[in-house]
């Protein structure tokens, strides 16, 4: 058989008590059998207003409830999802609705103006929903309140498929946000994958309803980082797809204090973060209130897309003793590269990852590289793996090579493989600064500056340069109440790292470094180096 999450849904909805807990966001909770009948009510409504199956649904919203409810009435009705980033412009946004070739659009009514600026521009979306208004809605726009709560909420009697596609846009590192298609069933496939290796695992509808009517209802999650990015989003949906709890973050911005609240309130199992950029300020906010907040019942913290620092992993372990940090190597093209598991018996230095099952490391020439060689190479992940990029051959060709006989997705991570088979990460490729003919990958020198004491955060890049090509230059926040002094940050990187590495300069900025998901915010960094470097 293949999987539908869709049916999947079905299945586990049928099954789980309906008066747990689906999704908790502040005082506000949906229970599982109130979920099953909105979304089964919305998946109807958006059939009724002409959606066919592979029309593509965008989600444009902060987290919310709402977001997933309308990403579980999608499956439903068999559309794609689309997520779209609400830190994005208008245009930006009109590209992505434009390129998704979107059908229906959900949006946040904080989000109106920006929606009525480029709803002329996009003849193909038919149906507009509007979440959370307060008054009247828009006039081109229908209530998702109301479409939520009118007509049949008994699931819908429909035949899916497992080739039903999923799509996550991705920034990535150059060029306009790109879709990568996932089918249900190969998403689907990597999660039991992973799952196998625990134990037997339902392989069937029939056996998924027997198993959650005995298991009962999942463990609770708390993503903190945004659904509209690959971490947040495909955590929660396994949460979903288990009967399980979703709690929400109400704050517009990241809050380590409203997240730990929440944590002490709701008990989840499991905490979501995107590396430093969240574990940080976490760490510190425990550091500040210690034994203030219960956080007993952590069981796994998870991180992806970024550096998860091993001085704020020991931090974190000190306050959660007995959870397991799960650092994950994945992209939204490449899922399961890599694991790193710390907990407080045993370290995991930064950026080094145990390889998946599924992975090789080749290097330019797809050769694989030898364990201990010191030589850089590649990671390719084989399947399952994506369609391909919506709409763009060349970039997919690119991607998604076949070496072999095998066809793998190949993101452009650059790592070492160490003589014990573990791999350290060195960067993405497409970022990698040539320094008179070294290279080298920003994310080490980052890490590396970060180690600082007076360094909260750090990005670096290369700037244009007659002598060197180019030159590695370092923009770096400090602490509060630090002063920058360029020559010390300068030597304590070269301590860490060969000469070539250093910095040439470094800046100090006030203007915060990362996007809303965690991820580096190289444009503003590269802004701010050649601002001051003019200056």
């Amino acid at each position: 058989m293949t999987w539908n999450f869709g049916d999947i849904l079905d299945v586990v909805g049928s099954q789980v008590p309906p008066q747990s807990p689906a999704f908790i966001h502040g005082q506000r909770v949906i229970a599982w059998g109130e979920a099953n009948q909105m979304t089964n009510k919305l998946a109807r409504a958006l059939m009724a207003r002409g959606s066919q199956p592979g029309d593509k649904i965008a989600i444009y919203m902060r987290n919310r409830p709402e977001y997933l409810l309308a990403l579980a009435a999608g499956w439903k009705a068999r559309l794609t999802h689309v997520n779209v980033n609400y830190r994005y412009t208008p245009q930006e946004v009109w590209y992505i609705f434009d390129n998704s070739d979107a059908q229906t659009v959900v949006y946040a009514s904080e989000f109106r103006d920006a929606v009525a600026e480029i709803r002329p521009r996009l003849p193909r979306v038919k149906t507009w929903i509007e979440v959370g208004a307060t008054g009247d809605i828009a006039p081109f726009a229908e209530s998702f309140d109301d479409l939520a709560q009118q007509g049949r909420g008994d699931p819908l009697d429909i035949e899916r498929s497992g080739d039903d596609q999923f799509f996550i846009y991705t920034g990535g590192t150059t060029g306009m946000p790109k879709g990568v298609m996932w089918t249900h069933d190969d998403l689907r496939e990597i999660s039991l994958q992973a799952a196998r290796l625990l134990g037997p695992v339902p392989e069937t509808l029939d056996e998924l309803a027997a198993f959650t009517r005995q298991a009962g209802p999942g463990g609770c999650i708390l993503p903190a980082p945004p659904l509209m990015h690959g971490t947040g989003l495909l955590t929660s949906m396994g949460a979903m797809m288990a009967g399980g709890c979703v709690v929400t973050l109400e704050g517009q911005t990241f809050d380590p204090v409203e997240m730990l609240n929440a944590a002490h309130q709701h008990r989840p199992q499991t905490l979501v973060i995107v590396g430093d950029a969240f574990g940080k300020p976490l760490l510190n906010a425990l550091n500040a209130a210690p034994g203030v907040y219960d956080l007993s019942s952590v069981a796994v913290i998870i991180s992806s897309g970024v550096m998860w620092s091993l001085e704020v992993k020991s931090g974190l372990l000190a306050h959660m003793p007995n959870a397991v940090l799960n650092d994950g190597f994945s992209s939204s093209e490449a899922l399961g590269m890599g694991a790193s598991l710390m907990t407080k018996d045993a370290q995991v230095q930064t950026a080094k990852f145990v390889l998946g099952s599924r992975c090789k490391v080749f290097d330019e020439n797809d050769q694989p590289v030898a364990p201990g060689s010191g030589l850089p190479g590649m990671v390719a992940i084989a399947p399952p793996n994506p369609i391909g990029y919506y709409k763009d051959e060349e970039k997919s060709a690119r991607t998604f090579r076949v070496i072999d006989g095998v066809r793998y997705s190949i993101p452009g991570d650059w790592c070492v493989v160490e003589t014990d088979g573990s791999l350290t990460l060195l960067g993405r490729g497409s970022a990698c600064i040539n320094t008179a003919g070294e290279k080298v990958f920003p994310e080490e020198v980052e890490e590396a500056l970060k180690t600082h004491p007076c360094v909260e955060d750090a990005l670096v890049i290369g700037l244009a340069d007659d002598k060197w090509g180019q030159s590695v230059t370092a923009v770096v926040r400090l602490v509060d109440g630090a002063a920058l002094v360029e020559d010390a940050l300068r030597a304590h990187v070269r301590k860490a790292l060969a000469g070539y590495k250093t910095p040439k300069r470094v800046f100090a900025t006030t203007e915060v470094l990362r996007a809303s998901n965690g991820k580096a915010d190289y444009p503003t960094a590269r802004r701010i180096a050649q601002d001051a470097a003019a200056g």
